[in-house]
């Protein structure tokens, strides 16, 4: 008798233990695809934020002006940094470009001064881009607007593209850890299904059938979260050390949310799989118990 309880206890043990690391590799994947799609939104908005939108300036305008007009477009919600090149300046920058000075075969200086103008990344969506142009050609001092829209377009429709493809895939992620993690449930509830059968004839409520199965997988969640997040980090610290540094992309704050996240979605999976588990148990009669 001895031998067989303890038996049991192995194998329950064993159980246990292919049950949380089942659970933490499936919340492992799921904290990669959300790291993932932090550093795809970092990205864009890095991207975004570093095209540059030219504002031409009118020929002989004073230096009042061209502070007046600089200052006008940093009070806008849409820009987010901006930078004066003079004429010379862009001359220069063209000599540097090309190997030698566009003046000394044209006889004069061709480039205009401008104000180089980064936008904020909610503003450089193809709606907002045309009224903002509109917007800044109506200064008097403007004589053209030059970026390059082809290149805006391309962005934003790479970025629906990677957004839409990590929404699937985490979507899908979601559906198969709730099926593998119901599935790994329901085998650890099998054992006790005659216990739920029995504790149903003495009277007890559904309730009070379940509350020990949803605390124990409760605790089980939260340990395979624990052992997702210490997966997450020791990877995140590997990719640091032999490739590059993501501290600027993934912040403290940032990777918190995604920990969080992991471990709330390692409890509520768990706990829902054990919720439908035991409801199976509970409303089948003890004949089924014998051939499931």
């Amino acid at each position: 008798m001895a031998a067989n309880n303890k038996k049991n206890r192995i194998s329950f043990l064993n159980s246990h233990v292919i049950s949380v690391v089942s659970i933490s590799l499936l919340l492992f994947l799921l904290g990669l695809i959300l790291i993932m799609g932090f550093l795809g939104n970092e990205l864009s908005r890095y991207v975004k934020e570093n095209i540059t939108v030219s504002v031409v300036l009118n020929e002989d305008l004073s230096d009042a002006k061209i502070r007046k007009m600089r200052d006008d477009l940093e009070r806008q919600p849409y820009v987010k940094s901006t930078e004066y090149i003079s004429k010379e300046q862009a001359s220069i920058e063209m000599q540097r470009a090309l190997g030698e000075n566009p003046e000394t075969f044209l006889g004069f200086n061709p480039f205009h001064a401008s104000i180089e103008v980064k936008l904020n990344s909610e503003y450089t969506h193809p709606d907002s881009l045309p009224l903002i142009e509109k917007r800044i050609l109506l200064q008097a001092s403007v004589s053209d607007i030059q970026y390059r829209r082809d290149m805006m377009q391309m962005v934003n429709q790479n970025i629906r593209r990677i957004g839409a493809v990590l929404l699937i895939l985490l979507v899908v992620l979601v559906v198969i850890s709730f099926v593998l993690i119901n599935n790994t449930v329901r085998l650890l509830i099998y054992s006790k299904r005659f216990l739920i059968y029995t504790m149903r004839l003495v009277g007890a409520t559904s309730g009070f059938i379940r509350l020990p199965f949803v605390k124990y997988n409760i605790i089980t969640g939260f340990i395979a979260g624990v052992l997702a997040i210490i997966m997450l980090i020791g990877s995140l610290y590997y990719v640091r050390k032999e490739f590059i540094s993501i501290d600027d992309v993934l912040n403290s704050n940032t990777m918190l949310l995604i920990y969080a996240i992991v471990l709330v979605a390692g409890i509520l999976l768990s706990v829902v799989a054990a919720f439908f588990a035991v409801n199976k148990y509970l409303r089948m009669a003890r004949g089924k118990l014998y051939y499931i």
